[in-house]
């Protein structure tokens, strides 16, 4: 168990962002959004979506705008679903999986707890898209 928690560690350090509330966007080849951020006001992790998943321009522009995301991208929600994850833990990693029409927005954080909240935002293709963890699409 102590080797796989160190290994899960090592690699989020080799990946991770340095800074704080950086954004980061689009990278060449991989997912049209992708956001990561830090907030420093807890309460405001309770407004990502329960299910995991934005499906709409009303939510993300909700979203965005509580936490504070600037310059927020546009996306075409009849063809991109976002998938959002957070943590109080220092790092976190989000990989949204579809298989079989089922969209997994799986995501792994550090244990260790700090001040405020860590989230990251990544955008996935919705078509094909039937439910989000065997539940149905949200409707808003």
């Amino acid at each position: 168990m102590r080797t796989r928690t160190a290994l899960v560690l090592a690699l989020l350090a080799a990946t991770a962002t340095a800074g704080t509330g950086r954004q980061d966007g689009p990278k060449k080849g991989a997912a049209e959004v992708h956001i990561k951020g830090d907030n420093a006001d807890e309460t405001l992790a309770r407004k990502a979506p329960p299910s995991g998943v934005i499906v709409s321009t009303k939510g993300w522009e909700t979203l965005a705008k509580a936490w504070g995301i600037t310059d927020a991208p546009k996306v075409d929600f009849e063809k991109t679903l976002l998938t959002v994850a957070t943590t109080r833990g220092s790092r976190l990693t989000l990989n949204p999986q579809v298989k079989d029409g089922d969209l997994k927005v799986i995501a792994i954080s550090t244990r260790d707890l700090r001040p405020g909240f860590r989230y990251e935002i990544v955008s996935v293709p919705r078509a094909g898209v039937k439910t989000v963890s065997g539940q149905p699409l949200p409707k808003e």
